[in-house]
């Protein structure tokens, strides 16, 4: 278990202290349009229960209809490519579950639900408020 102690902006447990910051960006098969409505709450959610189940710190989530943004802290242990892997494929299963023969069907028929790339960065602290507020402001027009 990893704890921020007195105020710390760094993580520490017995053997170490850390702060890594990730923002990664999930991008819909296609760029369709299909995270609004009740897929969006449904995929939110979901995204939160996997990184709460992890132990993962969300700092920032949201996103438009073709993309969504997380910014988040994580440990040592996570590796953020295997990290969006378990995302990407229970999601995935998630939405495509509840939504596969209503709302996805006009887009998806085969068994898709995100594009196979995707973006990762590391921020820094410096940069930590300009990502925030960039994935604050999505879908904001």
């Amino acid at each position: 278990m990893y704890v921020k102690r007195n105020g710390q902006s760094y993580y520490t447990n017995r053997h170490s202290c850390f702060l890594l910051q990730y923002h990664i960006v999930l991008v819909t098969k296609y760029r369709h349009p299909v995270i609004e409505g009740a897929v969006r709450l449904s995929l939110y959610s979901k995204i939160r229960d996997l990184f709460k189940e992890r132990g993962l710190n969300i700092l920032e989530l949201n996103g438009e209809a073709d993309h969504v943004h997380i910014l988040f802290e994580a440990d040592p242990m996570t590796s953020p490519g295997e990290l969006v892997n378990v995302l990407k494929t229970q999601t995935s299963r998630f939405v495509r579950k509840f939504y596969g023969e209503t709302v996805l069907r006009k887009w998806y028929w085969k068994p898709y639900f995100w594009s196979d790339s995707y973006f990762v960065t590391t921020v820094s602290e410096n940069s930590l408020n300009n990502v925030r507020e960039y994935i604050r402001n999505q879908g904001i027009r």
